[in-house]
């Protein structure tokens, strides 16, 4: 069926087609009946949505989140925003979807992205700090190029890490330069690249790509710790020296830059902190760009948890 996006739903019209289930749980209305509370999504947003008397099977299991669904429904409003009141749902079978309608995709050439990358690496000159960023990549390139780099702030789409971190290099490159006479490039370049690498073990994804939910790993310990881990064990296999192994863990475990945000330390080198603040530029302006593209010109958007404030839309 010809797929309709979410962005051009119009209320008190019948809608039909395939979308992604998120954030989906079978709840118990105040008369006791059962319903479905969730959400869809699409490569354009998403929508809330709700089906009454309702008792399942699709949205009883958690691992139903990020599953395409074909549903039918009417377009309503709550609270001023639309929703979805749906009448029918069911799993979608492959052969009944384009993944390209449902998810969105990194709007960069991963091609040219990746070779950028790996130029940077060859680049790096300490022998140390490159063997090590060598082997990492090696052993998680295909996820690294696949993986969301979040669930929801930013860079949340496929192929959202991949992006991230190479906007990231491009800013350490010309950065490094800039204030070469306090930088060490090769150690922010190699910081700059592994800064988000164990975000694979982090969070898990759905067979389209999306990010689910976090795994008990990425729950337990965090992408900061699991990515100095294997920066020290890597490092030992090497035989690195253990200053400079604990340098670029140091790189890894600050780069959050305050302990309220999920830094294990405080970043206390030059690398470290200009790590942190490419780390905050680039994810702050990928929010911007994400809340601008559903604003009209010369209007607040609602405040934003991430930026802790609302942001202006001007001409």
């Amino acid at each position: 069926m010809p797929h309709k996006t979410i962005d051009k739903f119009v209320i008190n019209e019948d809608v039909a087609g395939v979308y992604l289930l998120r954030n989906c749980a079978i709840k118990t209305s105040a008369n006791g009946s059962s319903f479905l509370a969730c959400s869809l999504s699409d490569n354009s947003g998403s929508i809330d949505a709700k089906f009454w008397n309702y008792t399942g099977p699709v949205g009883a299991s958690a691992s139903d989140d990020g599953k395409p669904v074909i549903v039918r429904g009417k377009v309503g409003e709550f609270k001023g925003v639309n929703q979805l009141t749906l009448s029918a749902i069911r799993y979608a079978e492959e052969g009944e979807y384009e993944k390209k309608d449902l998810v969105a995709v990194a709007p960069i050439d991963l091609t040219e992205a990746g070779k950028k990358i790996r130029g940077l690496v060859n680049s790096i000159s300490d022998p140390d700090y490159k063997s090590i960023c060598e082997v990492i990549l090696e052993r998680h390139g295909k996820a690294f190029s696949v993986w969301p780099a979040a669930k929801s702030v930013h860079h949340s789409f496929v192929s959202g890490l991949m992006m991230h971190t190479y906007n990231m290099l491009l800013l350490a490159e010309f950065l490094a330069e800039q204030y070469k006479d306090v930088i060490d490039r090769d150690l922010l370049i190699a910081g700059t690249l592994l800064h988000d690498f164990a975000k694979t073990k982090e969070l898990g994804i759905s067979q389209l790509g999306i990010v689910t939910d976090y795994t008990v790993k990425g729950q337990l310990l965090g992408h900061l710790v699991m990515g100095a881990q294997e920066i020290a064990d890597v490092a030992e296999e090497l035989g690195v020296p253990e200053g400079k192994s604990i340098l670029l863990q140091h790189m890894i475990l600050s780069h959050h830059g305050e302990p309220e945000f999920g830094s294990a330390v405080v970043p206390m080198c030059a690398e470290a902190e200009m790590l942190h603040l490419i780390d905050l530029m680039d994810s702050r302006m990928e929010i911007y760009k994400e809340t601008l593209n559903t604003m009209e010109t010369d209007t607040f958007s609602e405040r934003i948890f991430a930026l802790e404030k609302k942001i202006f839309k001007h001409k």
